[in-house]
């Protein structure tokens, strides 16, 4: 036996009832009385309830949400000084030393931390106290 040739269990899979198409079901061929359902054509969405408020619509909409919003990758600057080997930081880097986990992502370098060596730091933003922090150390930035 393999995947191939699985089968369903004897009895395990039934016909579907094919309503009103005559035969010996009664009256309204297991129909019910009236109603749309009664009708020929009559489908269902897969999301109606019965004539109920719908979930959909029952449940609040709140907030706002900023399709522009850019969603930053952060970095501190005490995270970069203990960073092993070179002082030149770029977001490829930054990657292959395990400080930020997605590699198309944008970086933003943020000042919590301290800076002790001079280091050359390449992102996509920074913070105002991370800027003063590198430059205050003898490191330069660069804006992507």
């Amino acid at each position: 036996m393999n995947l191939a040739n699985l089968t369903y269990a004897e009895g395990a899979v039934k016909d579907r009832k094919r309503v009103g198409r005559g035969g010996s079901r009664g009256k309204q061929s297991g129909r019910g009385s009236n109603g749309a359902g009664s009708r020929s054509g009559s489908k269902r969405r897969a999301w109606f309830q019965g004539g109920q408020m719908p979930i959909q619509r029952q449940l609040p909409k709140r907030g706002f949400k900023n399709l522009n919003r850019i969603e930053f990758q952060v970095v501190n600057v005490g995270d970069l000084d203990k960073l092993p080997g070179g002082e030149e930081l770029t977001p490829a880097l930054l990657f292959e030393l395990g400080a930020i986990g997605k590699k198309d992502t944008p970086v933003k370098v943020l000042g919590d931390g301290e800076v002790t060596k001079k280091l050359t730091v390449s992102a996509n933003a920074f913070s105002k106290s991370a800027q003063e922090k590198i430059e205050a150390a003898g490191g330069r930035i660069t804006k992507i």
